[in-house]
């Protein structure tokens, strides 16, 4: 019925902990694909095991190529009409799936369905994304990797673009959905994504921001026709922009800004 899909690159320390979290699951129509994306720790050791130990959990090595190249040769493989991506140092709620299975059942108009987000590891708050709309999706992405389509659709599609290395799932989002596209959030907290101490996606943006300006100009390059259709006019867009910059700026100039500022970071130095 639904295909995990657990991509694996020198993840070993975290993987059974994914993969318990699959064996969990109250729902029990489920293959777990595991692809061993090249690694050189312990990841085809576990791999195995668990691949012997239940018939539901497959594994595969190939040579490395990034998250996108592992995603799409598992989904070859796959049987399921239904695919969950599931990074091996994250984990799964054990009704996601029969959440997951529910909802394409009850709507198979269904183009994709989500949750919302747990972290776990170094921060335990909720992560938060934009709330949906397929023009704020073309700017910003709406959706975690962890969020279930139909196999039927990543063939349609092409899978996912693997010249893209990173933000490859909100890419992907972007050609799997249109305006017309049904989608469901699920309004509970059904994946646990870890958050790790150093190497995560904001700290690497902050690290190198140049990388990831060229992964958002591949993004646009690859759907400049979506893009030239929900957003014309540039020229205006970067006028407003500057505006919007100088009265920023002009507000940060102000007194009572900057007696704000000042508080705010007492208050955060006392542990308030």
């Amino acid at each position: 019925m639904i295909s995990i899909i657990t991509p694996s690159y020198n993840k070993g320390a975290f993987l059974e902990e994914a993969l318990n979290s699959v064996l969990s699951q109250s729902f029990k129509d489920w293959e777990c694909i595991i692809i061993d994306d090249g690694s050189t720790d312990n990841t085809r050791e576990i791999g195995e095991q668990w691949a012997l130990s239940d018939k539901r959990f497959k594994y595969y090595y190939k040579k490395n190529g990034g998250v996108s190249s592992a995603r799409n040769y598992a989904i070859t493989k796959a049987s399921g009409t239904y695919i969950l991506p599931l990074d091996a140092d994250d984990n799964i709620h054990e009704d996601y799936l029969s959440k997951i299975v529910y909802a394409f059942q009850e709507n198979p108009n269904l183009k994709l369905v989500s949750s919302r987000i747990q972290k776990f590891g170094y921060a335990h708050d909720e992560y938060v994304l934009p709330e949906y709309s397929y023009k704020r999706l073309l700017y910003s992405n709406c959706f975690s990797h962890c969020s279930a389509f139909k196999k039927i659709d990543w063939e349609r599609i092409g899978g996912y673009d693997e010249e893209i290395p990173s933000l490859e799932d909100w890419e992907f989002w972007i050609r799997l959905l249109d305006e017309k596209s049904e989608v469901l959030k699920i309004q509970e907290l059904l994946f646990n994504y870890r958050k790790h101490k150093t190497n995560s996606l904001s700290n690497r943006f902050y690290s190198d921001p140049d990388f990831y300006f060229e992964m958002y100009d591949l993004v646009y390059k690859k759907n400049k026709i979506l893009y030239d259709a929900y957003f014309p006019r540039p020229i205006i867009a970067f006028q407003h922009r500057e505006e919007l910059l100088a009265f920023n700026n002009k507000i940060k100039n102000t007194l009572v800004f900057k007696i704000y500022t000042f508080l705010k970071k007492t208050k955060k130095k006392l542990g308030f």
